[in-house]
């Protein structure tokens, strides 16, 4: 089966693209795969790519190399078909356009895979018939402006199927879209087993990662650990990322006096050694389309106590088993979980081995069987009634049925060469 994923830019640092190469490195294990990306900005991408994936761009943008098309007059004319209510519109244009076009009207793959609104809306209208059209999406529907929820209500009726990264958002999906004969899913986020040792619990670290921005509400964090610092003076804050957030919060670590319990660190890659560091993880986000970093951590052998918010803590943690679950804006209640497990080792330690445990479900292996079970399924359903032809023939459908397991196999396979690197 040759997938083919279209991404903005596959170049750059984000949770789309890390997710993006997440899936594709796995599915690659038995399938032919290929990363489209849009735009390419540097030389090599940022995360790690199997080499069996082929990774490709339509736009160069890399200024001072002989390929550079940044000063192109259709560079400069604004895009017709990416919408123009979709947050990187101003990042397309009228080559994009058409680089777009002429790929999704020659590319020879059987799934075509969109991620984001404004590419699964290229994928709508303008993919040649054949291929199975799937969109994802990475944020959430109620994100998204009223302006771009009208277009997408238009064109997605065109896609064989949606995913989304949590049930809640599958459910917006489909209470509020008429979007009939479309497929709607929650995928969740993979996130592969770490290349380090899970945290031991001895290390009074408690530890936060992501984007210094206004919706992860770290000015909370912050203040909460001020109460955590007055009750265990032991204890301290690293906080990981960076964003335009940062000159603030450090003003308000000073202006509390944590300056020597409360770090920034700045941005980590990889993460996972820092999250290894620690015993607890904290999330105090207003908002998350799912909570990637709450899986990291808890990959790691981290607890993670995170506000209950929209859309994907509830669906990750177990409350009181795998990490706690606090009322989103409430400092008291988030000092509160943290002091819990700090000060309690037994409970933290449980909580630790549950988090590995019950992790385990968003392996890259175990999606990528999903991913493949939704296109076998799809490609069963075409093929009866529908788009005849849209996979090469009966010999994908036959191997779809065996290739579950196999993931599984090699994922176990990897698994047991990593214990015994770190025995």
């Amino acid at each position: 089966m040759h997938i083919s994923f279209l991404i903005h830019n596959a170049y750059g640092i984000g949770g789309t693209i890390r997710t993006t190469y997440n899936l594709a490195n796995t599915l690659a294990e038995q399938h032919d795969v290929e990363v489209v990306s849009v735009n390419r900005h540097r030389d090599d991408p940022v995360f790690e790519v199997d080499p069996r994936v082929r990774v490709r761009h339509l736009v160069d943008i890399r200024k001072g190399t002989a390929g550079y098309e940044g000063d192109s007059p259709e560079y400069h004319r604004p895009a017709r078909v990416f919408p123009r209510a979709e947050g990187r519109f101003d990042q397309y244009n009228a080559l994009t356009d058409r680089r777009i076009a002429d790929h999704l009207a020659t590319v020879e793959a059987d799934v075509l895979v969109g991620t984001r609104p404004g590419l699964n809306v290229h994928i709508a209208r303008q993919a040649r018939s054949g291929p199975l059209r799937v969109g994802q999406e990475h944020l959430t529907l109620d994100s998204h402006s009223k302006a771009l929820r009208a277009q997408l209500r238009g064109v997605y009726p065109r896609l064989d199927a949606l995913t989304t990264t949590t049930e809640a958002d599958a459910g917006a999906y489909r209470g509020k879209m008429r979007l009939p004969g479309v497929r709607v899913h929650s995928m969740g986020n993979p996130v592969p087993e770490p290349g380090v040792a899970p945290a031991d619990g001895t290390g009074k670290w408690v530890v936060a990662a992501g984007r210094l921005a206004p919706v992860k509400r770290y000015d909370l964090l912050i203040r909460a650990f001020d109460q955590v610092r007055r009750q265990r003076p032991d204890w301290r804050l690293r906080i990981y990322g960076g964003g335009r957030q940062k000159d603030a919060l450090r003003t308000l670590i000073d202006e509390l006096g944590l300056y020597n319990h409360v770090f920034l660190m700045g941005p980590a890659h990889p993460i996972e050694p820092e999250w290894a560091k620690g015993s607890i993880a904290a999330v105090t986000s207003s908002l998350e389309s799912f909570g990637m970093t709450i899986v990291e951590a808890m990959r790691c052998g981290l607890p993670v106590v995170s506000t209950d918010c929209p859309h994907g803590p509830g669906e990750i943690i177990n409350n009181g088993v795998d990490g706690r679950l606090v009322p989103v804006g409430d400092v008291n209640a988030i000092a509160g979980g943290l002091l819990e497990l700090i000060n309690d080792d037994e409970l933290r330690g449980r909580m630790a081995s549950a988090a590995l445990h019950d992790s385990q479900r968003f392996d890259p292996a175990r999606i990528a069987e999903r991913y493949e079970s939704l296109f076998t399924e799809l490609t069963g359903r075409t093929g009866s009634g529908g788009r005849i032809g849209r996979l090469r023939g009966s010999v994908h459908r036959s191997r779809g049925a065996l290739l579950g397991g196999a993931y599984a196999v090699r994922a176990a396979g990897r698994a047991a060469l990593r214990k015994g690197r770190t025995a």
